[in-house]
């Protein structure tokens, strides 16, 4: 988790956003809870009946949340000296049956100002303030949402995407990067499965979109996936491979070539058979070994054809087989051939793999 908010961080600080830098809001909360320690230390003394000693923990898990580990110092200070003045006032005779200060408030209230110190560690290592730390998060997710957008295709075609997240998190490690290229007359998609999931997954996910969106289109087809290997393998990650899968779409003729490293098989529908086919290109994983080459399969959609693009979360899983999960897949999606595929993707993958913990993706492409 550590290292993804630090990738996260970079990620959000190359692009402009900075959550990170310090101002004097640390100074005023510290002021804050420093009053707020004798003032509870007061209401004990004043009111033992009302105010526990053990209320000094409130001021000890805002200073966890609010504070810089070297501020929260002070105010464990402050809450070790109004402790002992309680413990002096209200057990004068030491203790005893009749303790308002017992060994276990002590104990509760150390506890609590260990764990906050640790948090307040833990935020001043990955530099995420708990104040802004939500808004953060919040711009990490619809950097993602908005960097797999699909742009608006000519009349004639249809395109629809899903993404679902792992355990029903607000990050994937998934992602599509999409442009109209060669004057809006061709389509590039580019899909991707990022190892891992969850925060971490979805870390790398955002670094690598905003790469792979940088690249597609200024690069001819060809050269894209041996670039994008490339940056996989300078990125020098534990867990750094991919799988992925690039199309090249002439919008006016409907041709098109599908280069893949690692990537599952796309599905497509021949409106003249009825039949779904696999369009499987070759190549290795992103980020495995330098030099890799990508061969294209190259094939067309004619009017009423339809493509499939998926990641292995809809349709692997260990109870049942790749095979199996392609053949649902497609068993499925037979349902929608009547309407058009409109609002199919996302009840493919309701239907298909709901319960599933992996990230999941589909993308739709029909033809009219």
């Amino acid at each position: 988790m550590r290292k993804a908010l630090h990738r996260a961080r970079t990620s959000l600080r190359k692009a402009g956003v900075d959550y990170f830098r310090g101002d004097g809001s640390d100074w005023i909360a510290l002021g804050a809870l420093l009053f707020a320690v004798p003032a509870l230390a007061l209401g004990t003394l004043a009111m033992p009946e009302w105010c526990a000693p053990s209320a000094l923990v409130l001021p000890i898990v805002a200073g966890g949340l609010l504070l810089r580990p070297a501020s929260l110092l002070a105010l464990y200070a402050a809450s070790a000296l109004a402790l002992i003045v309680e413990a002096a006032v209200l057990n004068p005779g030491g203790y005893g049956d009749a303790d308002r200060v017992t060994p276990g408030t002590i104990l509760v209230v150390a506890a609590v100002g260990f764990l906050g110190l640790l948090i307040a560690q833990f935020r001043s290592r990955v530099g995420v303030p708990w104040r802004r730390g939500g808004t953060m998060l919040f711009d990490l997710r619809e950097r993602i949402r908005v960097q797999s957008k699909l742009p608006k295709l000519p009349r004639g075609w249809h395109r629809e995407m899903a993404l679902r997240p792992a355990g029903g998190q607000s990050f994937s490690g998934d992602f599509v990067v999409a442009a109209r290229t060669n004057g809006g007359r061709t389509l590039e998609v580019v899909l991707t499965d990022v190892s891992g999931k969850g925060m971490d997954a979805a870390s790398r996910a955002l670094l690598l979109s905003g790469a792979f969106g940088g690249l597609l289109g200024s690069l001819p087809p060809h050269a894209f996936l041996p670039a994008a290997n490339g940056y996989l393998l300078r990125q020098d990650w534990d867990e750094g491979f991919a799988t992925s899968v690039h199309l090249v779409l002439d919008l006016d003729s409907g041709d098109y070539e599908m280069y893949s490293a690692g990537h599952l098989p796309a599905l497509q529908l021949s409106a003249g058979t009825g039949r779904w086919e696999e369009m499987a290109a070759e190549g290795p994983l992103l980020g495995v070994y330098d030099g890799a080459q990508f061969d294209p399969i190259k094939g067309t959609l004619r009017p009423g054809d339809v493509l499939m693009l998926f990641t292995d979360g809809l349709v692997e899983t260990a109870e049942r087989d790749l095979t199996e999960g392609m053949d649902r897949l497609t068993g499925e999606a037979d349902r929608y051939v009547s309407v058009g595929f409109q609002g199919a993707a996302w009840h493919l993958i309701e239907a298909v793999a709901k319960d599933v913990n992996d990230d999941r993706a589909l993308l739709l492409l029909c033809r009219h």
